[in-house]
């Protein structure tokens, strides 16, 4: 338990609530000697109604206040990724802090009555290091960790992590993420350790020893620890096409042998929380699925802590919504996390435990496990905020030499040496040129979950302080190995260098926004600079960063030595360690390589240009042979002009029933079309379907053959089934699919002979219920053999 200590009345002032009431300090919850499970039912016994209900609520710090805390007393809050106190995502540490002590101090008022007060607790996304904070240490993400191998690096990274999240009084930490990725084109591959669970499982189960402590010590979850959160359960990382959020399918047991075995691990473990997952297994969405979460997690892998929900994932649960949800609970769900929405959704529970829909014993089973966490986790022992707990305010901790140290081992031991003629590592006196726009960008190193949930953005090196970028990095090595070093982000030069390195890569991103269609790597900047020193005949080291293995053929042949950084995070000088060979290459790839650029997944040798475990050592340098440079995805047909930027180039948007809609414009049969700009004025149209509606987009004549790429953005999801008819085909359920695609910005869909039997000259939406959707561009394309649908 932690070891927390009674404040005085003349603690440090707060707006409104100076201190920890006196009626409070004096009176713990319970007698520490009392049974566990005594001691909350006891509390859960002197509980009303809305105060249990509320322990099982969950809003963002951006929706609610400490005044509504104070009146509701919910069990526990969050940040969401681009979520900071009083409203600044950017704010120093001890802002966090503060909000942190007058969020626990509302929550611990007294009461009327014999009713207990319950502290709350403040759980955040430090899933690479406590990123959320300016100066915090940033890791390398899990994929770049995978490729260590090492579980006591891991082990020690947690707890470096546990600490800066102390500082600033935050409980509780939704990491580590367990889930297999088995489809690379998903946008959360980077949090994965590995395609493989017996890779992610030891790995996962470390991370949570560091952040919680291990079983038996008899410091765990006190002083330099926090809860840990194993997440989600399950099947994440095996969605169809890698969507985000989307339908896993196949034999349930084949699925539980790859994506539920890194959960017995972390179970063993002591985790004491699981994230339930946002993706459907088999059409049933994980958040309502009793199966999954009870008989499953609960029955076969004997998890006795609590299920946290993920993002208003209750809400997309059938025949749910946000704010009104009694199958998630009923199927095993303790925690909503409701961002927004959580005043519906807690009168909505109330009214549904009044009226039978939930039995008050599942409540109260719900309401024990939240209890039962605080108390593991010694917050009922002894009321101390935030700011009088261990670490709590020593700020020098955030980002501290020691925490940095670890972080530089991660990333020298986690870079992986995938091609090297001899040119690696580096000449001592050499003179190296450090070219690409990646070279001195941290945040680009950084990738997603850093600063901001995205990531990148307009966070230059000055929102890094104490981070060091690669060429940083490099520039301290080589001058210290007697060379010299100069960045040219383009490639220019007066004095010919006597190797040149390339910093290039993916734009950072975060969940569905980082979803692709297929794995070739697009931008160029890296494949021209690299040929422009070959054909100069000055060496290249490619320095690749990416959230995913990716087709890089070209690259590849262009380099000398390729080296895969994932995404090392704020320490750039352990890259430089293993190029100037101070630490030897040692990293393995957890994922298997791809080596042609198609659009399906990648598990195993057949298809792999490297396989799982490949890597390096500085002594191999056997030649790479020359690589297939064609990316079908790449070199698609000629596209067909049909509805783009507002115009219908053929053709007309009509209501078969009601006539005709000229260009996306007006209203006709319950669809109301009107004018939305995009990238340009008035590009786009923003559609409203009413119950029962359908739209048809004609197209006069055409190539039969051609497939469909529709630019769409999803406003409201379906309150109804929708339908997509083709042609002269059948209609396409596209319901579940929509759904996914709600309040995530404009995606593509490809329509191919794939899912549907007939390609003709027009689209058909059908809705059954309102639903709103803006249209981005409609274009016939021909598309490669054997291209999926998708979404």
């Amino acid at each position: 338990m932690k070891a927390f200590w009674l404040v005085s009345a003349a603690a440090v002032a707060l707006a409104g609530c100076n201190t920890v009431p006196a009626e409070v300090e004096s009176t713990p919850v319970a007698s520490a000697s009392t049974s566990e499970d005594a001691r909350v039912a006891d509390l859960v016994s002197r509980m009303s109604l809305e105060r249990k209900v509320a322990q099982l609520i969950q809003p963002q710090i951006n929706s609610f206040t400490p005044e509504d805390m104070r009146r509701y007393r919910f069990g526990s809050y969050l940040n969401g990724g681009n979520g900071g106190p009083y409203g600044d995502e950017y704010a120093e540490a001890s802002e966090w802090l503060r909000y942190a002590d007058e969020m626990y101090l509302a929550s611990v008022e007294p009461m009327e009555g014999d009713e207990p007060v319950i502290p709350t607790m403040w759980g955040t996304d430090a899933v690479h290091g406590h990123t959320n904070i300016i100066r915090a240490t940033i890791f390398p993400h899990n994929i770049g960790l995978g490729a260590t191998r090492d579980a006591d690096l891991i082990r020690r990274i947690g707890a470096a992590t546990a600490v800066e999240i102390e500082v600033t009084g935050i409980d509780w930490n939704f990491s580590p993420t367990v889930a297999v990725a088995r489809d690379d084109r998903w946008g959360r591959t980077y949090e994965s350790y590995s395609e493989d669970p017996a890779i992610v499982a030891p790995l996962g189960a470390a991370l949570v020893e560091g952040l919680q402590g291990r079983k038996g010590d008899a410091n765990r979850l006190g002083a330099g620890h926090v809860i840990a959160t194993a997440k989600h359960f399950f099947g994440d990382g095996g969605t169809d096409q890698g969507v985000d959020q989307g339908d896993v399918n196949g034999d349930i047991e084949e699925l539980k042998a790859v994506h539920a075995a890194p959960y017995p691990a972390t179970i063993e473990a002591g985790v004491e929380t699981i994230m339930a997952s946002f993706n459907s297994i088999n059409g049933r969405k994980m958040h309502g699925n009793k199966d999954m979460l009870t008989d499953v997690l609960r029955g076969e892998l004997g998890f006795d802590g609590l299920v946290v929900g993920d993002w208003n994932g209750h809400g997309q649960v059938a025949g749910c919504t946000n704010t009104d949800c009694p199958q998630s609970l009923l199927a095993g769900l303790d925690i909503y996390m409701v961002p927004d929405d959580w005043k519906g959704l807690l009168e909505t529970l109330v009214s549904q435990v009044e009226d039978g829909t939930i039995p008050m014993a599942k409540l109260d089973e719900a309401v024990s496990r939240v209890l039962r966490l605080k108390m593991r986790a010694g917050l009922l022992d002894e009321f101390v905020k935030p700011s009088d707990r261990p670490n709590a305010g020593n700020y020098d901790l955030i980002g501290s030499a020691e925490h940095r140290a670890i972080a530089r081992e991660a990333v020298a031991k986690s870079q992986v040496l995938l091609k090297n003629n001899g040119v690696l590592p580096l000449k001592e006196g050499a003179s190296v040129l450090v070219a690409g726009g990646a070279a001195d960008d941290i945040a680009q190193a950084a990738g997603g979950w850093t600063l901001t949930w995205q990531g990148g953005g307009d966070l230059d090196n000055s929102y890094f302080p104490g981070a060091t970028s690669i060429w940083s990095g490099l520039k301290t090595a080589v001058e210290e190995s007697g060379g010299s070093a100069t960045l040219s982000a383009d490639g220019s030069y007066s004095d010919k260098p006597d190797v040149a390195i390339v910093v290039f890569g993916e734009e950072p991103y975060a969940e569905f926004a980082g979803d692709r269609k297929h794995l070739g790597f697009t931008d160029e900047e890296g494949l021209e600079l690299l040929q422009k020193f070959k054909s100069e005949g000055v060496p290249t080291v490619a320095v690749f960063l990416s959230g995913r293995p990716m087709w890089v053929n070209r690259e590849l042949n262009a380099a000398d030595a390729f080296v895969a950084s994932w995404l090392p995070g704020g320490e750039g000088a352990g890259i430089a360690d293993v190029l100037t060979g101070a630490m030897p290459a040692t990293g393995k790839l957890g994922f298997s390589w791809p080596a042609t650029c198609d659009y399906g997944p990648l598990n195993g040798p057949e298809g792999a240009l490297f396989t799982v475990g490949y890597g390096r050592s500085f002594d191999d340098l056997s030649p790479l042979p020359t690589l297939d440079e064609n990316c079908a995805p790449l070199q698609q047909g000629a596209a067909k002009d049909w509805y783009v930027n507002g115009r219908l180039a053929d053709g007309v948007l009509a209501n078969t029933a009601t006539g005709k809609l000229d260009n996306l414009r007006g209203e006709a049969g319950g669809i109301f079309a009107i004018g939305l700009d995009r990238n340009a004025q008035e590009d786009a149209r923003a559609i409203s379907f009413g119950p029962g509606a359908y739209l048809e987009l004609a197209q006069g004549g055409g190539d039969n053959g051609y497939g469909y790429r529709v630019i769409y953005e999803v406003q409201t999801r379906p309150s109804a089934a929708v339908y997509l008819k083709v042609g002269a085909g059948e209609p396409l359920d596209i319901t579940q699919q929509l759904s996914v695609a709600e309040g995530k910005g404009y995606r593509e869909m490809i329509i191919t002979d794939a899912c549907v039997a007939d390609l003709g000259p027009s689209l058909t939406f059908t809705s059954q219920g309102p639903f709103k959707i803006n249209i981005g561009s409609v274009v016939r394309e021909e598309f490669a053999e054997g291209t999926d649908c998708s979404f």
